[in-house]
């Protein structure tokens, strides 16, 4: 991504990581910024994740396969321009979306995704990240753990989701 950010004509936020991720990504994997990824597809529920959120989406998405839940994961890694079609295509396709970031949920991926629903395709929406708390130190999986935004509280949100799909 940096000889793209580096091309861009203005004001641009990067937000990278302290410690090492899992790689999602293969060696010769290409990037469009506004353009977001769909790195499986599903039919049950969508979850729109960004950051190390994607991993734990993955995690998620591949336990609750187990369970007979089919997730798509979309990897929405540019928050702006935010890719309006895909959020825009995963409500039509799925009908439920949840959204997880490991960052506050207000003015952020699940409030840009929320004005894309509202505007375009009212669509049942979970999100998960800080829920206007302070942030706290700590390991990780600690920090992951408490604010919601592991695989385990993927798991969790996504059932919530099909329960109120299905009423």
């Amino acid at each position: 991504l940096l000889p793209k950010v580096a091309a861009i004509n203005g004001v641009v936020y990067l937000r990278l990581v302290r410690k090492s991720c899992e790689s999602i990504y293969g060696d010769g994997s290409t990037f469009e910024i506004g353009k977001a990824n769909i790195l499986r597809p599903g039919k049950d529920v969508t979850v729109i994740a960004m950051g190390y959120c994607v991993g734990q989406a993955l995690i998620a998405a591949k336990e609750l396969a187990e369970q007979g839940i089919d997730v798509r994961v979309i990897d929405m890694f540019t928050l702006k321009p935010l890719d309006r079609q895909a959020v825009i295509d995963a409500a039509k396709q799925t009908g439920s979306i949840v959204t997880v970031e490991n960052h506050y949920v207000n003015n952020g991926l699940g409030s840009a995704v929320a004005e894309v629903l509202c505007e375009e395709c009212p669509t049942p929406l979970i999100r998960l990240g800080s829920q206007d708390k302070f942030g706290e130190v700590g390991s990780r999986d600690f920090l992951a753990d408490k604010f919601g935004i592991n695989a385990k509280a993927i798991v969790a949100a996504v059932k919530k989701a099909v329960e109120k799909k299905n009423k």
